[in-house]
């Protein structure tokens, strides 16, 4: 997006939060949120493209607060000001109609800081015309399957109390499998916000070793438990769990949190493990839905303790506790996990006999309040012996503790991490990911 055009859609949302500023009856508070983006994607199967389109959308949200009550409108958000305060209008009336048929709602919390903010980060990526030959140039002979998405994505709030943030963002995610001729793949991502020709080339390189070794016959393992290998891909699969029914202040008092035996002090997590929120990449935006700021950084795991959990207003009034600006379900926005000691050239001989673990998938919680977590692994995962690939393997569903694979049982994280993008597209595409190390495990358990 050309930054006249950037610059006409926050002209756009300024006019409307000034104009219903000046129109809100004296009584009356609002919240506006915005979503909006123009994306290039591209979809490809068998290195050729097959969907191929720029996409230009984005949404308001208007919510009215009223003698305790609120509401909700969403609608399209187009930049044209005429269009859009006609829009506006007339989802404010159905809302004052609304508004007077709802219960009172007693955690409801309103706008009351005077936060603002600006960012705006330009980055460098494809043109358009330019996304289909640089990625299949390192692919052309292969099985190659995968969505390219990138543009501009912004997110913007504004009140009835003079808050107001604008955050704009260029990014990029390239998401995408190497098939083998026996239906094995490697899967892989690449995001930024600048395109750099030589990371993509090693991607893809690594990934072509990988798709060699797939060509192997696959070994089938009986259930057990065995030493295993988590890439940072994996990794950010299970972190990710934490946000569902782990991390949230309301979970931890409503006895659904999976870390409530950490939080009791019950149980302990290694001390090689630490967890925060870091907001300092500039990856997504530090305000929420009440547009509060979060902290940079925000410590939840240290050395294995529970030092904090998120924490949003409305859990804040309901159990009298402070909020720490998290969003409205008390998710992690922009995790990151601290590397450890374990050196690349390390990973398979310190691995010595095991699994080689790239990627998982279909996690869910078995057992919430022991942390146990279910899955199954898939793409590119190998069985190890002296330190050396000698076959892919069957696919295994696993059932195990996070108490155990992120307390006793951690050997080491890796002493790298990589960033693990968030490649969504549904309704919009996602921004953020988690920035997290490979790790080492003893003793993973694997069910069938």
């Amino acid at each position: 997006m050309k930054i006249e055009e950037l610059s006409a859609l926050e002209v756009s949302f300024n006019q409307l939060i000034e104009t219903l500023l000046n129109k809100k009856a004296e009584s009356e508070q609002f919240t506006v949120r915005l979503g909006s983006e123009i994306s290039q994607f591209t979809r490809f199967n068998h290195a050729k493209v097959r969907q191929t389109g720029c996409v230009a959308d984005g949404w308001i949200e208007l919510t009215l607060m009223k003698n305790q009550r609120n509401s909700v409108r969403q609608f399209p958000f187009t930049g044209n000001w005429e269009v859009d305060w006609q829009l506006a209008y007339a989802a404010l009336q159905e809302l004052r109609d609304e508004l007077i048929l709802l219960p009172i709602d007693p955690y409801l919390v309103l706008p009351s800081g005077n936060n603002t903010s600006r960012e705006i980060h330009s980055g460098n990526l494809l043109v358009a015309e330019a996304v289909v030959s640089t990625v299949l140039e390192l692919v052309a002979e292969l099985d190659f399957t995968g969505i390219y998405a990138g543009g501009v994505i912004i997110k913007a709030y504004g009140d009835s109390n003079g808050q107001k943030h604008w955050f704009a963002t260029d990014s990029f995610t390239l998401d995408y499998s190497l098939f083998s001729t026996s239906a094995q793949a490697v899967k892989g991502t690449f995001a930024g916000s600048d395109w750099d020709k030589s990371v993509y080339i090693a991607k893809i390189s690594e990934a072509k070793k990988q798709l060699e070794l797939l060509a192997r016959p696959a070994k089938e393992l009986p259930r057990g438990q065995y030493k295993t290998y988590f890439a940072p891909a994996a990794v950010a699969d299970l972190l990710m769990m934490l946000s569902w029914g782990s991390v949230s202040e309301a979970d931890i008092q409503q006895g659904n949190s999976s870390l409530a035996a950490l939080w009791r002090q019950e149980k302990q997590l290694s001390t090689a493990f630490s967890l925060k929120e870091n907001f300092q990449r500039g990856l997504v935006p530090r305000f929420n839905e009440l547009g509060e700021i979060a902290a940079p950084e925000l410590p939840i795991i240290e050395k294995g303790d529970l030092v904090n959990t998120l924490v949003n207003s409305r859990t804040a009034k309901e159990y009298q506790k402070t909020a720490n600006g998290a969003n409205s379900s008390e998710t992690l926005r922009a995790p990151e996990v601290s590397p450890g000691n374990l050196v690349f050239e390390q990973i398979l001989p310190s691995l010595d006999t095991g699994l080689y673990v790239s990627n998982l998938h279909y996690l869910n919680w078995s057992d919430r309040q022991t942390g146990r977590i279910t899955g199954m692994t898939r793409y590119a995962c190998f069985w190890v012996e002296n330190g050396e690939i000698i076959a892919p393997i069957e696919n295994l569903r696993f059932d195990e503790s996070l108490y155990r694979f992120w307390g006793e049982n951690l050997v080491d994280l890796t002493n790298f991490q990589e960033f693990i993008p968030e490649v969504g597209t549904y309704e919009s595409r996602q921004l953020g990911g988690s920035l997290v190390p490979g790790m080492l495990v003893e003793d993973f358990t694997y069910t069938l």
